[in-house]
């Protein structure tokens, strides 16, 4: 699915100032100004200005940039919370989001939620410190914290700088409207999602990388369905979606599946994962489902996405990228030796230079993944980044999952990719792009997918 940029960061940051001056310089007139600047109402649960504005929640007084829109999910809670469109999301997801089959890409968003019930992020900043709060560059483009105050988690992303998302959390203010006086939310709990990685310029070191928690347990052949003696590569339908669908979904898909994507991490992830933790691998895997778990990370210098590593930075980012999956991997619960793939979207692969740059970022990701433990795949089209690599010379991933929309469900016969590459169960086909479809009762925007490869 492709992204729409709304607005430009430049433009937002002026919206966050005059949103700010508001906040800041007219205390006596903010119900005033509130009416003022009234709101356009947009799709059902959202709200959108032309103005930089002011929205409260749960104690809290947001700056909002023009031109963004505003989603109540306690109001309406089958939106998908999407990080490749400018927004605020206020209030928990639903259990089963409406999301796209794919969204790729990042730009600034702000998700506001209640904290606790596992969503309370590591990271703790007092309401007095937000105005001198840094949002630091990670490689994925993402920032977590808790505010006792209020009782909230916010989760905050931003596309190439982290500037115009600092300037909203700087410019966010408590009210001293919430009276429902929460409970002191528990600190200490582990994070839904995986803390933010470190900065994209550090090197990562030899050894590996921590995680918040301890290390998931080696498989065993009483875990689950006696997964340690399954095979390691999979034949059957698949379908992959944006976002990790509830668990009631899951069990009313799988007579029709063998096999589901998960969007484990990246800076170009363009769906939040508000289903998608530990627990929820570990029973999906136990209704028999096998995964391919994608890390969507920086594209290629010659794509379509605003996310990207350059030529002179690809060698490093790949790295740095196998680090962060890894890291994550291991966050789910995912054992050593399973495959991760990286989403290499389509890109203009008659760019020699850009070409060259996919290669090194590749060559570096399947090299440092090795190293981390897992097996290195990759997913790309069938026309660029499969094709290129597979006729390069450099470390080639273990598995490839290859998009070619022609709706031939089959992994062989592709007039882009020789047979004898990748074979056998070494690969999985998507072979159609998003489209509704329902099983048991449940409709998904979903891609298909038919596998006869590495799965987890």
């Amino acid at each position: 699915m492709r992204h729409a940029v709304l607005f430009s960061v430049s433009s937002g940051a002026a919206a966050v100032a005059a949103a700010l001056t508001v906040a800041g310089t007219s205390p006596a007139r903010p119900a005033a100004h509130q009416a003022a600047a009234q709101s356009l109402r947009g799709p059902a649960g959202s709200e959108e200005s032309p103005h930089g504005r002011v929205v409260e929640y749960r104690g809290l007084r947001v700056p909002v940039p023009a031109g963004w829109k505003v989603h109540r999910l306690d109001r309406h809670p089958s939106l998908c919370v999407r990080y490749d469109r400018h927004a605020v999301y206020l209030g928990r997801p639903g259990p089963q989001p409406d999301c796209p089959a794919r969204a790729v890409g990042r730009t600034e968003a702000v998700h506001i939620q209640p904290a606790g019930d596992g969503r309370t992020a590591r990271t703790v900043v007092h309401a007095d410190k937000l105005a001198s709060l840094t949002v630091p560059r990670t490689v994925d483009h993402e920032t977590r914290l808790t505010l006792p105050e209020a009782g909230v988690t916010i989760t905050g992303v931003y596309g190439r700088d982290p500037g115009g998302l600092q300037r909203i959390l700087r410019g966010t203010r408590l009210s001293g409207r919430w009276t429902a006086a929460p409970s002191k939310p528990d600190v200490r709990r582990v994070a839904t999602a995986v803390p933010s990685a470190p900065a994209e310029g550090t090197a990562p070191s030899g050894g590996p990388v921590p995680t918040d928690g301890p290390a998931p347990p080696a498989e065993s052949p009483s875990a689950g369905q006696g997964i340690a003696l399954e095979r390691s590569w999979v034949r059957g339908k698949g379908f992959d979606t944006c976002t990790a669908p509830s668990l009631a979904t899951m069990r009313a898909w799988r007579p029709s599946f063998k096999v589901t994507n998960i969007y484990i991490g990246g800076a170009a992830r363009g769906c939040a994962q508000p289903n998608l933790t530990a627990s929820w691998v570990r029973q999906v895997r136990a209704m028999g489902y096998r995964l391919t778990a994608t890390y969507v990370g920086l594209q290629a210098p010659c794509g379509s996405r605003p996310q990207r590593f350059s030529a002179g930075s690809a060698a490093s980012q790949g790295t740095l990228a196998a680090v962060d999956a890894a890291r994550r991997a291991r966050a789910l619960g995912i054992p050593q030796g399973k495959p991760l793939y990286y989403d290499m979207e389509a890109y203009n692969h008659k760019k020699s230079s850009c070409r060259a740059a996919v290669l090194r970022f590749v060559d570096n990701w399947v090299d440092r993944l090795k190293t981390e433990g897992y097996q290195p795949c990759l997913y790309s089209s069938s026309k660029s980044g499969i094709r290129d690599v597979g006729r390069s010379s450099i470390s080639k991933p273990t598995c490839v999952w290859f998009a070619n929309w022609d709706r031939r469900a089959k992994v062989y016969g592709d007039p882009f990719m020789p047979d004898a590459w990748w074979a056998p169960h070494r690969r999985v086909k998507q072979y159609r792009g998003g489209h509704r479809e329902t099983h048991g009762g449940v409709t998904l925007n979903v891609d298909s997918d038919i596998a006869d490869g590495r799965v987890y």
